[in-house]
Order: structure tokens, then C-alpha cells, then sequence
């Protein structure tokens, strides 16, 4: 028998294995592991570091801006590529934004009825609001299924579970220890749909596996709002490099998905 890959979960990780030779059947591991781990990566990260594989989700201008400066962005990208979103969002545990989205586009983090048909569900939608600033009439909130990371004192907010965590150094939700408590909910994929604050923290901290960018054949000019917000780099040794692992022409855009060099 050929094994591609053992299972990382620590409750049964090489059990099977081991009763199957016990039984005088022989076994090869590590045929093809490489490919048969990136069938489920959310599943494999989760089991080995406690933590879902994190994607973030940005669209942009060709000049790498998200938004005109007074915050209007609706649409920079074009509706295929909204449509194209939907399959990312399927395929993720959580869907995770900042309090500032909700407050600024009241979104509902939802998948749309004709593709749950076929998953059956819905990803759990997830607020990180460090002073808890939801609004109860806030769309995310409405249904059971969101969870809201603050740092003070959980008080109800609409049919959401409010969930106190840490707070970091600059008294922002501790991203490391929602990411945890995700996992220990059994999240394999996040899929971040952030503005530039929350996106830019995660890539900071060196916790996101993926880059998800739709890129518009548009220019927005230096006015308008940046793709993610990073502490000034004053030397090339402190850039965040990526490698490219797909590019995807979705209409008149561009999906580039990236995988960033410090994992």
C-alpha cells in the first residue's frame, strides 16, 4: 500500500499505518506528500500550528489603490470577479473583516443561495471590533453564525457571539489568538475581506498564507486610498516579497494569487 501523506491529526496520526504493518501489509509513505497536502492546506496548518489557513482578499486599481480617497470603491473590480469571490468564500470556514467595513459598507459576509445549495452552509462571519462599536442593526449580525473579537467587556450585539480576546501592544484584538480560537472551532480557511488597516496588520505579523488580488484595468491616482497600510519602510531589506503561484484573467481583470516568502 502507498501513502502520500499521514494525517497530521494528533488523535489518529500514524494508527493506520501501524496496524497495517502490524498485519503484515507493507507500506510506502511520502509518494507525491508535497500534492497531496496542498489538496487540503487549510486542514494540514490547522492540525500542525493550531491556526486556519489565512487568505486576504484585495481588490484593486492597476495603481494599487482600493478605494478614491473619500471611500467610495463600489466597483473598482468588475461583476466576474465578484462572482469569483463567491467560490472563495464557499470554500472557507470564516469570512473575517474589521469593524471599520462593517461601519462604512454594513456588509453581510454571506454566500450567495445558489451556491450554499450545493455547500449546504455558511461560513461563520467574523468582526474584529477591539472597543465593540457594532451596531445592533449591523446586516453581519443579524443571523446566528457571526462571532465579533473585542477586548472589553461582551455585551449583546444582535444574534452575534461577542467574544473577548487579548489586547496587542496597541490595544487591537491579539489577531494571533483569534486565529487560535478559530481553529479550536474546527476552521480550516479564513478568507479575509478587510480594508487596508486589518489587511496590513496580518501581513505585518507575518499571518497570512495567501494574497488573493483582483486587479482593475483602472487608475485611481495617488489621492485615492492604498491596497494595505504598513509601518514606513525606509530600507528594500524590510519589503514583503510573495511568489506567484496562479494568475487568472476573470473578464477585463486580473486574479493573481500570491503565497508570501517569509513562510
Amino acid at each position: 500500500m502507498v501513502i502520500a501523506s499521514g494525517d497530521p491529526d494528533p488523535r489518529v496520526n500514524g494508527q493506520g499505518i501501524a496496524k497495517l504493518r502490524a498485519a503484515g501489509i507493507e507500506v510506502a509513505e511520502g509518494l507525491l506528500s508535497t500534492e497531496a497536502d496542498a489538496l487540503n492546506p487549510g486542514f494540514i496548518k490547522r492540525m500542525r500550528n493550531g491556526s486556519p489557513l489565512v487568505r486576504v482578499k484585495l481588490g484593486a486599481s492597476l495603481d494599487g489603490r482600493t478605494a478614491l480617497a473619500n471611500g467610495v470603491s463600489k466597483w473598482i473590480t468588475n461583476e466576474a470577479s465578484r462572482t469569483d469571490v463567491q467560490h472563495w468564500r464557499a470554500r472557507s470556514s470564516a469570512i473575517v473583516t474589521g469593524i471599520g467595513t462593517v461601519l462604512a459598507d454594513d456588509p453581510q459576509l454571506n454566500v450567495r443561495a445558489s451556491d450554499i445549495e450545493m455547500l449546504g452552509r455558511q461560513p461563520l462571519r467574523v468582526v474584529c471590533d477591539s472597543n465593540l462599536q457594532m451596531p445592533t442593526a449591523a446586516r453581519v449580525v443579524q443571523q446566528p453564525g457571526s462571532i465579533i473579537y473585542t477586548t472589553v467587556t461582551p455585551q449583546a450585539r444582535g444574534n452575534a457571539e461577542v467574544v473577548q480576546v487579548t489586547a496587542d501592544d496597541h490595544a487591537q484584538v491579539d489577531l494571533t489568538a483569534v486565529l487560535h480560537d478559530l481553529a479550536k472551532r474546527g476552521c480550516n480557511e479564513v478568507l479575509v475581506e478587510a480594508g487596508a488597516k486589518l489587511s496590513g496588520r496580518l501581513l505585518k505579523l507575518q499571518l497570512v498564507d495567501e494574497l488573493l488580488l483582483y486587479l482593475a484595468p483602472v487608475l485611481l491616482g495617488p489621492d485615492a486610498r492604498a491596497l494595505v497600510n504598513l509601518p514606513a519602510i525606509t530600507n528594500m531589506s524590510e519589503r514583503i516579497e510573495f511568489e506567484l503561484l496562479e494568475t487568472q484573467a476573470i473578464g477585463s481583470d486580473v486574479r493573481l494569487r500570491y503565497r508570501p516568502r517569509y513562510l
